[in-house]
């Protein structure tokens, strides 16, 4: 196991536990994240509250690991992330979604570029739509 792959879990552990001084000691300072719903974050000062938004939305998540691979200097999962969403969702225009109570399992896929033991790109995908769905979020037909 590489130094990637090795950071990579250990973010993957710290973000399901929502140990955020852990998540933010994993970062570099400049890192970049690319995530579909909030866009581009700069600064790990941004990371770790774009994290912290989901560890308080759903503070019992588990990742089950699909894939695992590293590349060089970047690590890569495909997995599912999976919890109950019993903490408020902060949304883009400023309001905020009260907790659903519902169970979500989104497949999703993060990719985590690291030098010197600290992530400096990290880029996260996964269906937003789906996430919305099992949130009870989206108009039923």
């Amino acid at each position: 196991m590489g130094e990637a792959r090795d950071v990579m879990d250990r973010l993957t552990e710290a973000v399901t536990h929502g140990d955020l001084t852990t998540v933010a000691e994993l970062y570099a300072e400049d890192a970049v994240a690319f995530t579909p719903d909030e866009g581009e974050l700069h600064g790990r000062d941004a990371i770790v509250e774009y994290r912290r938004t989901m560890t308080e939305a759903i503070p019992d998540a588990t990742f089950t690991p699909l894939q695992q691979y590293e590349a060089d200097d970047t690590a890569i999962d495909e997995g599912v992330f999976s919890g109950v969403n019993t903490g408020p969702i902060p949304l883009p225009d400023g309001e905020t979604l009260p907790a659903t109570g519902r169970k979500i399992s989104i497949r999703g896929t993060d990719l985590a570029t690291v030098k010197d033991g600290r992530i400096t790109s990290y880029r996260l995908y996964f269906d937003q739509m789906l996430f919305l769905d099992q949130l009870g979020l989206l108009p039923q037909d």
